[in-house]
C-alpha cells in the first residue's frame, strides 16, 4: 500500500551494498523503512536518505515489517541550522532530535511530534537556539512524568513567599522551606514558568538575558540528570559546542 508521510530521519543503518535502513520520526510514531540503492552516488533517494532530513516520503507501507521507501521531497533543508558558523544550532538540532527520540519511545503521540517540528522551525528563524531547546525540553518533562512543580512549593505546598527553584527538590521553594539551595533570582523562575506556558509557533522574537538564559539552561541539566533516567550521548557534544 503506498502511504505518503512527513517526518524526520532520526537515524540511518547501513544494509547490504548500497541501501540503508531508516527511521522516521512522523506523528505517528516511529516508522523504519529500507531506503533500497540510496548510496549509490545516482540515486535520486540518496539526499533524503541521511539522518536529520525533513520530507515528505512515498512509502510502501508494511505494517508488520520494514516498509520500503519509493521517492520523496525534501521540506526545509534547514540550511540556517547546518550552515551557522558557531555550530551551536546544528548541535541543538542533533541533541533534541535523539531526546525526542526517547521521549516517543515511552509515549507516542501526535503533539510530541509538533512540538519538535516548531521548535526546529523556530531555530532555524534565526531565534536563539538554546532557549528554543529548553522551551522544548520542559514541556517534554510532562509526557516523560515528571513535570516542575512551578506552582506551589514542591516542600510544603504553599504558594508564597517563593524565593528559589531547585532541579533537587523538582521546583518551588518557599521561604519557610528553605535550607540551603542555591537561590535562582525571581527573572530566572518568571522565566522558566513562561518556558512551560508559552505556545512555541507564537514566538516572533526573544529577549531574555544572558544569565537568565545560562541558569535556565543549567537548571534543566540538572534537573533531566535528576529523574528522567534519559542520557543522550550527543548532549556531550552539545556542552563542548557551548564550551561547559
Amino acid at each position: 500500500m503506498l502511504k505518503k508521510i512527513e517526518g524526520v530521519v532520526i537515524s540511518e543503518t547501513p544494509y547490504k551494498d548500497n541501501s540503508k535502513i531508516l527511521n522516521i520520526l512522523t506523528k505517528d510514531g516511529i516508522i523504519g523503512l529500507i531506503s533500497k540503492g540510496c548510496k549509490n552516488l545516482k540515486s535520486p533517494l540518496r539526499l533524503i536518505s541521511s539522518k536529520l532530513v525533513y520530507a515528505e516520503f512515498t512509502i510502501y507501507y508494511n505494517e508488520s515489517s520494514l516498509s520500503t521507501l519509493k521517492e520523496g521531497s525534501i521540506i526545509n533543508n534547514f540550511s540556517y541550522i547546518r550552515t551557522e558558523p558557531s555550530l551551536i544550532p546544528y548541535s541543538v538540532y542533533i541533541y533534541i532530535t535523539d531526546l525526542v527520540r526517547q521521549v516517543v519511545k515511552q509515549t507516542e503521540t501526535n503533539n510530541i511530534y509538533d512540538l519538535y517540528i516548531s521548535t526546529i522551525k523556530k531555530i532555524e528563524d534565526g531565534l536563539n537556539p538554546i532557549v528554543m531547546m529548553n522551551i522544548l525540553e520542559i514541556k517534554l518533562l510532562d509526557y516523560l512524568g515528571c513535570p516542575i512543580e512551578l506552582n506551589a512549593c514542591a516542600k510544603c505546598g504553599s504558594n508564597k513567599n517563593i524565593i528559589t527553584i531547585d532541579p533537587d527538590v523538582g521546583g518551588y521553594i518557599c521561604k519557610n522551606c528553605y535550607t540551603h539551595e542555591i537561590i535562582y533570582d525571581e527573572k530566572t523562575r518568571k522565566m522558566l514558568r513562561m518556558y512551560y506556558l508559552v505556545d512555541i509557533d507564537t514566538i516572533k522574537e526573544l529577549k531574555i538575558k544572558d544569565y537568565v538564559v545560562d541558569n535556565i539552561n543549567n537548571f534543566l541539566t540538572m534537573y533531566y540528570d535528576r529523574y528522567t533516567g534519559i542520557y543522550i550521548h550527543t548532549k556531550k557534544f552539545l556542552d563542548k559546542t557551548l564550551n561547559y
